[in-house]
């Protein structure tokens, strides 16, 4: 299964995009969409959808994983930041690509085993688990890359879920 995994924000969107086979994970890419202050706010809506939909035929995810979106005391950025992820949705539907979410907690559990840790601890996890020389830069797409972690692991064990259910309703005729 090819994986696109998404920090989202209106600044920088981090990107990572993994292949997941058979317990291993394979880095197909990653990087981070960026935009500047001085960009019309349309403008940075319109180079993220851009750049989202070359990811998307470039490297032909089979799904998208992204952050949900949590509410801070910032309304403004909450709302900007609501608008590209709008954008990024966008791209996905356009491509066909199902969308799937979760929260820091759930991306922590998965990839650390541990609801409550740390950020560097989740970023070093991501370099272990991906066996890459250093931890992507910026933070956004070590972000990115966890959460496509994230939907690996929690799409197996889904997966697994469902076999053997399968199994057993076979088994039992």
């Amino acid at each position: 299964m090819v994986i696109l995994g998404i920090d989202p924000g209106y600044a920088i969107v981090g990107w990572g995009v993994i292949e997941y086979s058979h317990s291993k994970f394979r880095v197909l890419g990653y990087g981070a969409i960026t935009t500047t202050p001085e960009m019309p706010f349309p403008q940075r809506l319109q180079t993220i959808y851009n750049d989202m939909c070359y990811i998307f035929q470039k490297y032909k995810p089979e799904v998208m994983s992204m952050e949900k979106l949590f509410y801070n005391s910032n309304q403004k950025t909450v709302i900007d930041v609501a608008q590209a992820r709008g954008v990024i949705t966008l791209a996905a539907q356009m491509n066909m690509k199902d969308i799937y979410e979760y929260t820091p907690l759930q991306v922590k559990q998965s990839v650390t085993g541990y609801g409550r840790a740390e950020k560097i601890q989740v970023m070093e996890m991501t370099k272990s688990i991906l066996k890459l020389n250093e931890i992507p830069k910026p933070d956004d797409t070590a972000d990115a890359l966890a959460m496509a972690i994230c939907h690996a692991h929690c799409s197996s064990s889904a997966m697994n879920k469902i076999n053997r259910i399968t199994n057993f309703s076979e088994n039992s005729l």
